[in-house]
């Protein structure tokens, strides 16, 4: 098995040292080089052939943005992996990578006491990202192994149910997947949309701005206490799970509200997939058209479940669209996916489902809410 070879490109000497330590000590990865800027990495990445790239953001000469669209430029396709800031500006730079073909991101380790706690950060980040996005066995002589057919859909325990509302979780590869989707949904989407993308605070509030920038749908970052009505996309904040809730008694509000917590993680996520599904089936009574994109883990699998069993439906990314067929291929394997569709697909199937749904008339409490 051929070890995974991975070319570095920081113009730090401390975070070059640190992160080629950090994989060299993985039997399953070899730093077959340096750069320190996108133009150095650029020249190297011919003569290297690496299987997967790490580049810092704010370099000299040429920027990790820059260098990322000047990759994709030739038409190269190695995966590659951001160094970004916990920042507002950080969150927006590697934004604006994801946008320009990078895979998927690391923060760099912050306020962290010694280089043993910088290695261990970027050990637990960086490791299961470059081994999701390059898949194994690697190396050039890799042949691909054929990919069985999904198996058919678990059956139901009743009828297939008319969606009240749509829910949505993605991981890696998920900001670019979202904005291909979302735009294409109409503003007159007649049921409100909850969202979670695993990413951490800061990015999900500047994600969100970009995505309600791009869509006919109003885009917020979730906050606690507010009333769903159709057209609204709530995306999960970071650290926080995003749930649906009746309001409370003694706020003298009726209906559905989002919810917030910061209950344990699940399947290593916060915010989590599954607490947002669970939480859908119950409120809506199973009425729950589910969607579940590219993504490391198996994040939203038990809830597509549940939602199956209680009559809603699951839409799921399929594997060759995907930048990692974790979420969907384990929604898919098992047995819970009614279509398993290409990205492009997608909205179609979306608006699909929910062609001739209701929207509910807004009351005077949520009417102002409207776009």
């Amino acid at each position: 098995m051929n070890p995974i070879r991975v070319m570095v490109v920081d113009d730090s000497v401390v975070v070059r040292k640190i992160v080629t330590d950090v994989l060299s000590a993985d039997p399953d990865i070899e730093v077959v080089g340096t750069a320190v800027n996108g133009r150095i990495a650029l020249g190297k990445l011919e003569q290297l052939e690496p299987d997967l790239v790490t580049m810092d953001i704010e370099m000299p000469e040429m920027n990790g943005i820059e260098a990322v669209r000047a990759i994709r430029a030739t038409r190269n396709r190695v995966p590659i992996v951001m160094f970004s800031t916990l920042t507002e500006r950080g969150a927006s730079a590697t934004l604006d990578a994801l946008s320009a073909g990078a895979n998927e991101y690391v923060t760099k380790p912050a306020n962290v006491g010694s280089v043993g706690q910088s290695m261990e950060s970027v050990r637990e980040q960086l490791i299961p990202k470059i081994k999701a996005l390059t898949g194994r066995p690697v190396g050039p002589a890799r042949v691909a192994a054929p990919v069985p057919p999904p198996p058919p859909p678990a059956p139901r325990t009743g009828p297939g149910k008319k969606p009240a509302v749509l829910v949505i979780g993605s991981s890696t590869g998920g900001p670019e997947a979202l904005a291909r989707v979302l735009p294409q949904l109409p503003a007159s989407l007649p049921v409100p949309v909850l969202l979670v993308q695993h990413m951490p605070p800061v990015f999900t509030r500047q994600f969100a701005q970009r995505l309600d920038r791009l869509c006919p749908l109003r885009v917020v970052e979730a906050s606690d206490g507010t009333p769903l009505v159709p057209g609204t996309v709530h995306l999960a904040p970071g650290d926080h799970h995003l749930v649906v809730r009746p309001a409370g008694s003694r706020s003298g509000r009726q209906g559905l509200h989002t919810g917030l917590n910061q209950g344990p993680s699940e399947n290593f996520c916060r915010p989590a997939v599954d607490p947002l599904f669970r939480s859908a089936v119950a409120a809506f009574d199973g009425a729950v058209l589910a969607v579940v994109l590219t993504g490391m883990g198996a994040d939203g699998r038990n809830g597509a479940g549940e939602i199956r069993a209680a009559g809603g439906t699951v839409l799921v990314q399929d594997q060759g669209t995907s930048v990692v067929w974790g979420m969907p291929g384990a929604v898919c394997q098992a047995g819970y996916a009614d279509e398993v569709l290409p990205l492009d697909r997608i909205p179609e199937a979306i608006n699909r489902h929910l062609a001739g749904v209701a929207a509910p008339r807004p009351t005077a409490a949520v009417a102002g809410g409207a776009r």
